[in-house]
């Protein structure tokens, strides 16, 4: 997906201005020769001390790259009616004058970097960031961006478990100075079959999401925790399918190795349908078992909501383990190819609660999840079947790689493909494993069900007053979107709002039960012990939404309660309301097995709402004119 907009690297070049008097350049050169920078280093590298505290410092200047010359690349923001000269007088090279914020872009030796942050006249120095596009997809709506630079936290000691199809050892999981990967430990669980790395390419596309760094893109598609750590467990073989047992076992793996690696966050982006109450399935009781030891485990919604084999539009296809109340269960949004998340909508694929058997409110939160761009798995299965549009190399694009002016490799160590799009609930859940990431290093002591509400409580509510509406996809087909409790969740993850949350929760956070009464056609929250639920932090009073803590202003669906008129599973008697609410689960699943579901079909490949303000599909993003003869939707079950 192309960025909003280009910097080329002609227009990109810094120009320099000679301005200091010969003295200042000499007393410059005599107290400040640098030292040489080395490959990879970092200025809290070069120092040996850490600069945290320090009033004056950005919060990553610590982790900015230094320049060869052995400078770093600053801007100093100086005090009212200060003298600049009086500091510039230590700097190497003058890059800019910034008068708009009373500052010097510059570059100083590392070495008097300490110098320059005491000096009186000085009031902020900030790192002099790249500016140039990042597009990594999922990050700009949910606020992960900001919550890294803010928060001072990328994942660092965080361990995630991924339990997935493995896990390629790409060069954006590796650490920073390319020495080392992050992917800290292997196992597989696929029976016959005992290696370790991705031949579906899923688990590398998700592990990307979580925490790559976008080494081989120099920054441009960059994960949620970029430096944390992959537990790599494998359960799902080359085409993407697996079993209970073989998941279970990952899931046990996982909590035996929680203290050794750390392990605060345990990723599914897999599921299965819904055979039985949660209290019996044992995938559910395996995912529960790591939320009491004390990781937060995310899980896929599913990709079933385009689903009306009973005139349900999608209700009632919450896959397991995500109809399990205590995990997060996460829906996907798709993010209309902006960085704003005002114009996204949710996309038609994702599943809606309520969960078949139980009618647990679900799903949790949504995330971003369409046309996500992450890291590939050479010679994999789904790099195979997708089409040449989702591939994308180190140097097909101009912007990809125009970091200096003549760099084409991004420093990527293969100049074959490196990423690759996908779509699904699969690759929304691992932006909230990646945010759960960052909560928890700013946080050690956050429970799983403190983070749990935290983030839905502060999840974004600004979704189209019309509530309902229609959505079409690149095909022409056109689905229903909605806008209600049972598909939106509590709302859509703010990163940044839910590490500023500090609500305590003194107990459970598990999601709760809905009661639909046929005759009112209304439903009410039946919260059990849950301290959060009872206490209506998150959804306020029953009947659901009517006086909702949460939601505040009454601009979804408030005249129709939950679900709206259109959906026609409010009406006692129907094969909808009887398929949603009814106590049966033999009612024709498009699938009976666990396996990936991200394969090839794009989903919603770009969604459009027509009755959005900026919803209109052009370009190429538009519907063919007549559709293919075939417009069936695969959505054969699995790693979501």
């Amino acid at each position: 997906m192309k960025p909003l907009k280009t910097i080329n690297g002609a227009s990109a070049q810094t120009w320099r201005v000679c301005v200091l008097a010969l003295s200042l350049l000499l007393s410059a050169v005599a107290v400040a020769a640098p030292n040489k920078g080395t490959s990879g280093s970092k200025v809290g590298d070069q120092l040996g001390h850490s600069h945290k505290g320090w009033a004056k410092a950005a919060p990553d200047i610590d982790d900015f790259p230094v320049n060869p010359d052995g400078t770093v690349s600053v801007i100093i923001q100086f005090k009212k009616g200060a003298d600049h000269g009086n500091a510039l007088k230590f700097v190497s090279r003058l890059q800019r004058h910034l008068g708009v914020v009373n500052g010097e872009a510059v570059n100083i030796s590392v070495k008097l970097l300490d110098t320059l942050l005491q000096h009186p006249d000085v009031a902020y120095i900030t790192p002099d960031r790249p500016l140039k596009p990042k597009w990594d997809d999922a990050p700009p709506p949910v606020n992960a961006a900001i919550s890294r630079q803010n928060y001072g936290v990328d994942g660092t000691g965080i361990g995630i478990a991924v339990v997935d199809s493995g896990v390629y050892q790409h060069d954006d999981l590796q650490n920073a100075n390319m020495n080392g990967s992050r992917v800290v430990y292997s196992q597989s669980f696929v029976p016959g079959d005992s290696s370790t790395g991705d031949g579906y390419g899923h688990g590398t596309h998700v592990a990307g999401i979580l925490a790559g760094n976008g080494h081989d893109s120099a920054g441009r598609f960059m994960g949620i925790a970029p430096n944390a750590n992959i537990i790599n467990l494998r359960v799902l073989d080359a085409n993407g399918g697996g079993t209970d047992s073989s998941v279970i076992a990952g899931i046990n793996a996982a909590i035996q190795l929680k203290n050794q690696y750390n392990i605060r966050v345990l990723n599914l982006s897999l599921g299965r349908p819904v055979y039985e109450s949660y209290t019996l399935d044992p995938l559910c009781q395996a995912v529960e078992a790591a939320w009491k030891s004390g990781i937060v485990v995310v899980v896929a919604a599913g990709n079933m909501g385009r689903d009306n084999s009973f005139g349900e539009q999608g209700y009632a296809t919450i896959e397991a383990p995500g109809n399990d109340p205590n995990v997060i269960t996460v829906g996907a949004m798709s993010a209309q190819g902006t960085w704003t998340r005002t114009d996204d909508i949710v996309a038609s694929y994702s599943s809606k609660g309520p969960t078949l058997l139980d009618h647990i409110l679900k799903p949790d939160i949504m995330a971003p999840g369409n046309v996500i761009t992450s890291t590939l798995a050479p010679g994999s299965t789904l790099s195979t079947l997708a089409p040449a549009s989702a591939i994308i190399k180190p140097t097909q694009l101009s912007w990809l790689c125009d970091v200096f002016v003549g760099q084409s490799t991004c420093g990527a160590t293969s100049p074959g493909p490196q990423y690759l799009q996908l779509s699904g609930t699969s690759m929304a859940t691992p932006v909230v494993g990646g945010g759960a990431a960052l909560m928890i290093q700013a946080n050690p002591n956050l429970t799983p069900d403190t983070i749990k509400a935290r983030m839905m409580r502060t999840a974004w509510k600004g979704y189209p007053a019309h509530g309902n509406s229609h959505a079409h996809d690149v095909r022409g087909n056109d689905y229903m979107s909605q806008y209600d409790a049972f598909t939106i969740g509590a709302g859509y993850l703010d990163i940044q709002a839910a590490m500023g949350d500090s609500t305590a929760i003194n107990g459970g956070a598990p999601s709760p039960t809905v009661v639909f009464n046929p005759t009112k056609k209304t439903a009410t929250l039946v919260n059990g012990t849950s301290v959060v639920w009872g206490q209506s932090v998150v959804w306020g009073q029953d009947p659901v939404m009517s006086d909702s803590v949460v939601w505040g202003q009454m601009t979804v669906d408030a005249s129709s309660m939950v679900w709206g008129n259109s959906v026609v599973w409010g009406q006692a008697g129907t094969d909808a309301c009887s398929m949603v609410w009814g106590q049966s689960v033999v009612w024709g699943q498009l699938s009976d097995v666990l396996n990936a579901l991200s394969d090839g079909d794009p989903g919603d490949n770009v969604d459009a709402d027509p009755t959005a303000s900026d919803g209109i599909i052009t370009g190429d993003e538009a519907p063919a004119a007549t559709p293919p003869s075939s417009t069936t939707t695969s959505t054969t079950g699995g790693a979501l």
